[in-house]
């Protein structure tokens, strides 16, 4: 099983109505909560670990997640609000402005007895949860009683509107990254942590402190990646009529983890041992489902019986 654990949010999403007026629309998000719903959708055991709101819109993000597949048996409810963001395209990245104090998801707290190990083989985080000091250290604690056994996964997701200290939050993400054994991140999230850093060279010193495979999306540009065993490997994305690219880096990290679930590389021992050819495969399915879903509004994965034959 994999597990996905941190956000999970209600998404409004600017459009017009019929006469042209402005309007939002809610609609289900959080990125950790995307990535558990994206890998149930392609048909991988998959719970979610974090918290969700018992009001209106929490019971909305619920009833989302397990429509899906997921699994919320190890998620806490509460009846502090839904974490909300209000999201806005401009060119081809999305904008966000987050209400999140005192939410239900933002005051998650690790619970040992509640979150059971047996049968995980890989546990995601990142985004949000990993900005504020106690999401943060929740998870980090949760990361180290998981690792012995679990491959550990971390998608940045950096959000620079919410970071109030730069260099700390680098660090931070720095130190997860130390934790990981696949670390995702788009262009834009490296340029946010690292500058005009070539990206080989960080890989490189990622892969140098313990990380197994290294991956940076670039849009329209596809991805690269880097693999200790496997080198460098380049993929290409597909091109389609993109409606919006909301939740498109979700859905590539969930396609991404599921395929080397189908592969049987998920586990770290596995992992270490993936050849070019498999990785190859995997970046290219994780693309093309990333892909397909920029062809449809909001975060709203592909289910695995809605692509075309061939994708995987």
């Amino acid at each position: 099983m994999l597990l996905s654990c941190g956000d999970a949010l209600i998404d409004f999403l600017a459009s017009r109505t019929a006469d042209g007026r402005e309007a939002l629309t809610p609609a289900v998000g959080g990125s950790c909560l995307n990535i558990a719903i994206g890998s149930a959708r392609l048909d991988i055991p998959t719970g979610f670990v974090g918290g969700i709101s018992t009001d209106t819109f929490g019971r909305m993000i619920a009833d989302h997640a397990a429509g899906s597949g997921v699994d919320l048996s190890r998620a806490t409810r509460s009846d502090r609000q839904a974490t909300l963001a209000f999201a806005r395209v401009t060119g081809t990245e999305t904008q966000y402005a987050f209400y999140d104090a005192e939410t239900a998801s933002r005051n998650w707290t690790y619970r040992r007895e509640a979150v059971a190990l047996d049968g995980v083989t890989c546990l995601h985080t990142g985004s949000t949860t990993l900005v504020h000091d106690r999401g943060a250290a929740e998870t980090l604690a949760f990361i180290e009683d998981a690792r012995s056994t679990v491959t550990i996964s971390l998608d940045p997701n950096c959000r620079p509107n919410l970071v109030r200290d730069k260099d700390a939050y680098r660090a931070r993400m720095l130190a997860f990254c130390g934790k990981a054994d696949v670390v995702k991140m788009s262009d834009v999230d490296f340029a946010y942590l690292f500058g005009d850093e070539a990206y080989a060279a960080r890989a490189e010193a990622l892969l140098s402190n313990g990380v197994s495979l290294v991956v940076v999306t670039r849009g329209n540009d596809g991805a690269s990646a880097w693999h200790r065993q496997a080198g460098p490997i380049e993929v290409a994305s597909p091109v389609v009529n993109v409606v919006d690219t909301i939740g498109a880096g979700d859905s590539f990290q969930a396609a991404l983890l599921a395929a080397l679930h189908r592969l049987d590389r998920i586990a770290r021992q596995r992992l270490r041992g993936i050849s070019a050819a498999e990785l190859t495969r995997a970046l290219s399915f994780a693309c093309k489902c990333a892909a397909f879903t920029c062809t449809r509004a909001g975060a709203d994965p592909p289910r695995s019986r809605e692509l075309p034959a061939g994708t995987w």
